[in-house]
């Protein structure tokens, strides 16, 4: 066991995505004319989950089922989403794909598929929003069935419409292992309100945190700049697309958050868990400033495998707390790092940007 103030040698996973946890499996699925999608992390065997959620404007489905209190100890699959609350449909879809296949909470006679989500707001990203049927359920219960140990970053599945403040958002990932053979995960989808970039330049604030160059390997910010409050770009970069000239000053702050998923091999219950999830949020604060604002939904979910017996219960979930804490950052960075431009984008990419 490792005591305070040891060096925590970690390496990253062998794919450096949540994947990397045994067992689990991601799927996306997207749709480019509208500019959204849905990511569904899932596995073989149902697991334990909690949530934590710090943002103002959340959009959930099924989260309170994973209170420590409440019955309900496994669930079947986890769901993030774009399309705001039009997005929580993606559970169906994934929930009909599990019925088929006979997964769920044994009630009598009936099994009924435990899938909780959460949702981004990607309404506003320059993709198409004239559809009348909601494409949310179809797009869930693909990705459901493309689930599997390898997925894209950046502009794919629930991160395809993603924006950040200044930035085209995206999805990310990040894995590592602890020296106790604990493995850590972290996928997210990134949406903030927030920069992940430090004012006026390319340098992400989740440099400090970086393994190898994941993210461009620039360190940090050489501007002492961290006092100042980033401009928000996003309603202003979709005004100046508009074609007949008119603004949307009417139009809501709220278009934001960013929906996480940590996971671990060790063995966790839903106590222990919700303690994780809270801890992961540092995690978000330090990769996106402001983080956790009135106009986000911040939102973790934390799952365990319970693969791996932790030697000191209360000592190893404190490290575990900061490993994944440190992973959260790393993803968010690396979601908007891997970001693809596409026609109508309302805000650049990552890589389009002067480096400075």
């Amino acid at each position: 066991m490792m005591q305070h103030g040891e060096s925590l040698e970690w390496t990253v996973g062998k794919r450096n995505l949540i994947t990397d946890v045994p067992g689990i499996k991601v799927g996306c699925a997207d749709d480019a004319h509208i500019k959204t999608g849905v990511t569904v992390l899932t596995s073989e065997e149902p697991f334990i989950a909690s949530v934590d959620v710090m943002g103002g404007a959340p959009g959930t489905r099924e989260t309170d089922c994973l209170a420590p209190d409440k019955l309900v100890q496994q669930v079947d699959a986890l769901v993030l989403s774009g399309g705001s609350a039009f997005g929580l449909d993606a559970a169906s879809g994934v929930m009909d794909a599990l019925r088929v296949q006979q997964r769920g909470l044994q009630v009598g006679p009936v099994k009924v598929p435990i899938v909780p989500s959460a949702i981004i707001f990607d309404l506003i990203n320059g993709g198409a929003s004239d559809w009348t049927k909601n494409p949310y359920r179809d797009l869930g219960a693909q990705a459901y069935h493309c689930a599997d140990e390898s997925f894209l970053l950046g502009s794919h599945g629930a991160g395809a419409g993603a924006t950040t403040a200044v930035l085209k958002g995206g999805l990310g990932s990040a894995s590592l292992i602890m020296p106790n053979g604990v493995i850590v995960g972290a996928l997210v989808v990134v949406n903030p309100h927030g920069s992940v970039v430090s004012p006026d330049s390319n340098r992400f604030w989740a440099a400090p945190f970086e393994m190898g160059d994941e993210f461009g390997g620039l360190g940090p910010s050489t501007r002492n700049r961290s006092n100042l409050l980033p401009k928000n770009e996003k309603l202003r970069a979709y005004e100046s697309m508009r074609s007949d000239g008119s603004t949307s000053s009417d139009l809501p702050a709220g278009m934001n958050t960013t929906i996480a998923i940590v996971a671990t091999n060790a063995t966790l219950d839903k106590a222990q868990l919700k303690r994780l999830a809270v801890a992961s949020q540092d995690g978000m604060a330090r990769a996106i400033v402001p983080s956790h604002t009135p106009f986000d939904g911040d939102l973790v979910f934390a799952l365990s495998t319970a693969d791996a017996e932790l030697q000191d219960p209360i000592i190893d979930s404190m490290q575990l707390g900061h490993a994944a804490a440190v992973c959260l950052s790393r993803a968010i960075a690396r979601g908007v790092y891997h970001a693809t431009a596409a026609s109508n984008d309302t805000l650049p990419v990552w890589s389009a940007i002067d480096s400075r």
